[in-house]
């Protein structure tokens, strides 16, 4: 069974930064397509950044310039790195994995709350 778990999450000030880990686990595969998606209250689930297995890059409009993805510590752990963060970014964040047969997976999600 795939798990993903989350880490990172927080309180910071508009314009500063935050990184967000997640480590999968279980069966997955190199090939998977893992990312970030994100969730405000009252809004629907969003996409912030997917990294596919060839490390192809995608990220929404609103993250571009601004939101790093990356994969570190080797195939299974992916990272966001958010700077000049705004107050629009405070929602819940989750980190998902797309395996290859198309199936979704989720983490439980980090709070993360940009305010002064």
């Amino acid at each position: 069974q795939v798990q993903l778990v989350e880490a990172g999450g927080g309180l910071v000030q508009p314009g500063g930064s935050l990184r967000l880990s997640c480590v999968a686990s279980g069966g997955i595969n190199i090939d998977d397509l893992m990312g970030w998606y994100r969730q405000a209250p009252g809004n629907q689930r969003e996409l912030v950044a997917t990294i596919s297995g060839e490390g192809i890059l995608n990220y929404a409009d609103s993250v571009k310039g601004r939101f790093t993805v990356s994969k570190d510590n080797g195939w299974n752990t992916i990272t966001l790195q958010m700077s000049s963060l705004k107050p629009d970014d405070t929602a819940v964040y989750y980190c998902n994995l797309r395996s290859i047969n198309g199936r979704d997976y989720w983490g439980k999600g980090t709070p993360v709350t940009v305010s002064s």
